[in-house]
């Protein structure tokens, strides 16, 4: 069977060359059935409108792996509690600080940690030099959260802007379970 796995991109969107455009095509290419929606007013977005948004397209499109970024990661903190699902994975990459409001999406500040993330595995991947979140703040988030951590180093916001067209650790991670079902077979 083939994994469904949802895309959502942050504040202004993850168009091509972002890498999360690169890694929806790579999955595509693989035979994953990929949803990549584009968010309501991207570059000033509504927490409440995202979160209908984001309700939405779970029930439509029921992915079995999320893959959030930046604000993506916020608006899965806000709204993974008032969900009843289970994924398979589920991966945050360079999320925000707690501590420094993005004045464009302050509508999703403050933010809880969330007790129960609604994914089997889950993997939180933070740059030592992300000016959105200093690396210690997200070590601390990590252990919060009680998920697993890639660091990158000098990797900025884990985005095009700071030179990620494509991050194929991000397929490598999803498609790695999918080869040890399949050997184990």
């Amino acid at each position: 069977m083939n994994k469904r796995v949802l895309i959502l991109h942050g504040l202004g969107g993850s168009d091509f060359p972002h890498w999360q455009a690169h890694l929806a095509r790579d999955l595509i290419k693989e035979n994953y059935i990929v949803s990549f929606p584009a968010f309501p007013k991207r570059e000033n977005p509504d927490l409440n409108e995202w979160k209908e948004f984001l309700k939405k397209e779970l029930k439509h499109f029921n992915p079995d792996i999320v893959v959030c970024h930046s604000l993506a990661n916020i608006l899965w903190f806000h709204t993974c509690d008032e969900l009843d699902i289970k994924l398979d994975k589920l991966m945050l990459v360079a999320p925000v600080s707690r501590n420094r409001v993005v004045k464009e999406a302050q509508s999703f500040y403050p933010y809880p940690i969330a007790k129960d993330l609604k994914a089997k595995e889950i993997i939180m991947a933070a740059s030592t030099n992300d000016p959105y979140m200093e690396i210690e703040e997200a070590i601390e988030l990590q252990s919060k959260l009680n998920v697993g951590m890639k660091i990158m180093e000098d990797a900025g916001h884990i985005n095009a802007a700071s030179g990620f067209g494509k991050l194929d650790c991000a397929l490598d991670w999803i498609k790695r379970e999918e080869e040890c079902e399949e050997n184990a077979k």
